[in-house]
């Protein structure tokens, strides 16, 4: 009995023990896989903590670069670093080099010079033939100039008057003047068409492709505001077409005697739409005993209805608005290659003038040039018993 009691005391004595290494044994199973995954990731850590010390330290120059451009980068070839210089455009007048020098990278920025060259100015057919270095009493702008009385035929000025020249949108006098003459329906519906678009200058126009207009409301709008679809229009639904009318321009003006004259299209877009000032003399005389002609190309402004649209259109020649001209017949026109132009018929000084300006230099000189010519005329032909007349030989008395 006593022995059997010590040896059941003896392994008592040992049960905890053997509990202690059976929860250790447990505890080392279970936490060493997470040891081993914490081991193998120290390198990556170690590695991801010497690319932030040396980005932190990377030059503040390749951080600058590397803002303007993403381009930068240090070409590798086999695994050896090369040698490399690239330009990168940091800005508007800035290029910055990037290249590696001694393993370290060196950023040059540099700011360009800008040159700034302006557009050549395009010279009209008047300024290359020299005509402008002509001088003149008046000392007019245009190069070409023409002044003659309705009546007695009788040359007061004139100016390179025979120098043959693009005419631009005068052209548009003749177009008016044959659409009068051929009687047509002004009632009759004409529609803007594609064909109508200027592809010559590309002008703009607020007669867009679809739109409907009486023939003669078309016709005011040629010959007051030179509406260049409006003329081409007119043109293309001539009797036989547009070639027909372009040949009926042709023969009115070879009829009238304008020898030096040609049309290739109705608007005046084309450079190739040339005359004189003596031949232009001529149409401006014809274009006076045409009552509509008269009457549309001195109108000051017009309305149209387009659609659910009222468009307002006023002349292209503000003489006509001025209190001191008495404009019988008038027509602007301008492109680079004729310049500022102007025919007018008036009366000044008692005296039925015709007056022709072509290539004037700057945007209101041919404007000028026809106020100068009218005083002028007021103060050295004035006709005896007219206003002028009377204003000057006051003047010469009181002085």
């Amino acid at each position: 009995m006593p022995e059997a009691r010590l040896r059941r005391v003896s392994s008592q004595r040992f049960l905890p023990a053997l509990k202690f290494i059976a929860v250790a044994l447990c505890a080392t199973a279970f936490l060493l896989p997470g040891a081993q995954a914490a081991k193998k990731e120290k390198p990556t850590a170690a590695k991801t903590a010497v690319a932030k010390k040396a980005k932190a330290k990377a030059p503040a120059e390749v951080k600058r670069s590397a803002a303007s451009s993403k381009k930068a980068v240090v070409a590798k070839r086999g695994g050896r670093a090369q040698k490399s210089e690239k330009a990168v455009r940091g800005g508007r007048n800035l290029v910055a080099t990037i290249r590696k020098k001694n393993g370290k990278t060196v950023v040059a920025v540099q700011r360009r010079s800008v040159v700034r060259v302006e557009a050549p100015v395009r010279q009209s057919f008047g300024q290359m033939a020299g005509l402008h270095s002509t001088d003149d009493a008046l000392d007019l702008k245009s190069s070409v100039a023409l002044v003659i009385d309705q009546d007695t035929h009788e040359v007061l000025f004139s100016k390179n008057d025979h120098a043959v020249l693009p005419i631009a949108s005068l052209t548009k006098l003749m177009t008016g003047l044959l659409i009068s003459e051929a009687h047509l329906p002004n009632d009759e519906l004409i529609t803007i068409t594609q064909d109508d678009v200027d592809t010559e200058k590309g002008s703009r126009s607020r007669l867009t492709v679809g739109t409907m207009l009486p023939r003669g409301e078309l016709l005011h709008l040629a010959l007051m505001s030179s509406e260049n679809r409006a003329a081409h229009a007119l043109g293309r639904t001539y009797p036989g077409g547009l070639t027909t009318f372009v040949s009926i321009m042709n023969a009115k003006a070879k009829m009238l005697g304008m020898k030096d004259t040609r049309y290739v299209e109705p608007t005046g877009l084309s450079s190739r739409n040339q005359s004189s000032a003596q031949d232009l003399a001529l149409l401006v005389n014809a274009a006076y005993s045409d009552a509509t002609v008269r009457s549309l190309s001195t109108s000051p402004e017009y309305q149209v209805e387009v659609g659910n649209r009222v468009l307002q259109f006023n002349t292209t020649n503000r003489l006509v608005k001025s209190p001191d001209w008495e404009i019988g017949v008038q027509k602007t026109g301008f492109i680079n290659e004729a310049g500022q132009c102007l025919v007018m018929q008036a009366k000044v000084a008692g005296r039925k003038l015709i007056m022709v300006f072509l290539d004037s230099a700057g945007k209101f000189s041919r404007i000028a040039d026809a106020e100068r010519v009218r005083r002028w005329v007021e103060a050295t032909h004035a006709m005896p018993g007219s206003p002028a007349a009377s204003r000057n030989v006051a003047y010469q008395i009181a002085g």
